[in-house]
């Protein structure tokens, strides 16, 4: 592949924001300045390659903020972005400002916009995966996934400790509109007794007879872990149903909500996010484009942004199996 002469790239962090973010634009940027490349950030995601939200970055720019979480550079929803005169207005702003390539941040939404926007005008993008769902193809661990879930536990164990005090039933439910992995590893980590995802279908039929096989072993309390993309509805909808033919537990829901994306980023986080920023930049040197830039099995992958977009991710179905057996 013939190497792209590169004098400055675009940056931007687009979709839901996650922990882990800030320490690959520092990566970029740094990474960026090493190789005597300019660095440009772009404000609020692809809305401000539209609204040309420009401002140029240098090594003072990026310090003291691989600790923090979210993204300095913000993001935003972009619905002029998805038309061809926002493509056109955004191709017309990266012109304007000599830059030469983009990295961008972010999840499948994300992805979606920077190959369709690389095809139609040529254009070198690579992506970095950034998000807490951990939900796209091409990469064991997504940025902002591992601090995800140590929040959700760390919520979980304080929850526990009034579940037992109380004898109380608590539905905690996590995010995942569409995907298990937070709710999976949270579950198994906190010592949950069920975990309900959207990739299997929830009987409450049988989770009744669990409740109430726990109950004959006078088990008085417990933790139910719940994605809100389960098939029988969110937290509340599956405690309902539960109490309505089971209502020897003392029953409360918990929705941890927005606190799993923030927060400062764990080590992994961090370490993730500074190798796939320092790749992100050498990939674009060596002339790749159209790819998100992950890790598997502990080394650097490429996999193209179709693929890591349409490509569906499995879970370990294990973890459900495990989970409910070390509850007993």
């Amino acid at each position: 592949m013939a190497l792209l002469k590169l004098n400055r790239i675009g940056l931007l962090t687009s979709g839901g924001d996650a922990p882990g973010m800030n320490a690959a634009i520092r990566a970029i940027v740094r990474t960026g300045l090493y190789n005597n490349l300019e660095v440009t950030g772009i404000l609020n995601g692809y809305e401000g390659l539209i609204k040309k939200q420009f401002r140029p970055m240098d090594r003072n720019s990026v310090s003291n903020i691989i600790q923090r979480g979210g993204t300095i550079l913000k993001t935003a929803r972009s619905d002029q972005f998805k038309t061809d005169e926002g493509m056109d207005l955004a191709l017309t702003h990266l012109q304007e400002e000599h830059i030469d390539a983009l990295v961008v941040i972010g999840g499948d939404g994300t992805f979606t916009g920077a190959h369709i926007f690389g095809h139609k005008f040529d254009f070198p993008i690579v992506g970095l995966p950034g998000t807490i769902d951990n939900d796209l193809f091409g990469t064991d661990l997504t940025i902002g996934y591992d601090t995800a879930v140590n929040t959700v536990v760390e919520a979980v164990d304080k929850i526990r400790d009034t579940a037992q005090s109380h004898d109380r039933l608590f539905f905690v439910e996590v995010m995942g509109r569409d995907a298990g992995f937070i709710a999976l590893r949270s579950g198994l980590a906190s010592g949950a007794d069920n975990i309900l995802v959207p990739e299997t279908k929830t009987n409450i039929d049988n989770l009744i007879r669990m409740l109430k096989y726990d109950w004959k072993r006078n088990k008085t309390s417990g933790i139910i872990i719940v994605s809100e993309g389960d098939d029988q509805g969110g937290a509340y909808e599956i405690a309902r149903k539960v109490e309505e033919k089971f209502d020897e537990f003392d029953t409360r829901v918990t929705i941890l909500g927005h606190i799993q994306r923030g927060g400062s980023p764990t080590a992994y986080d961090r370490v993730l996010a500074s190798q796939l920023g320092y790749e992100s930049v050498n990939a674009l040197m060596n002339g790749e484009r159209d790819i998100m830039i992950g890790m598997l099995n502990n080394q650097i992958s490429y996999t193209p942004f179709e693929k890591a977009i349409k490509s569906q991710k499995s879970i370990k179905h294990t973890y459900l199996e495990i989970a409910r057996i070390l509850s007993l």
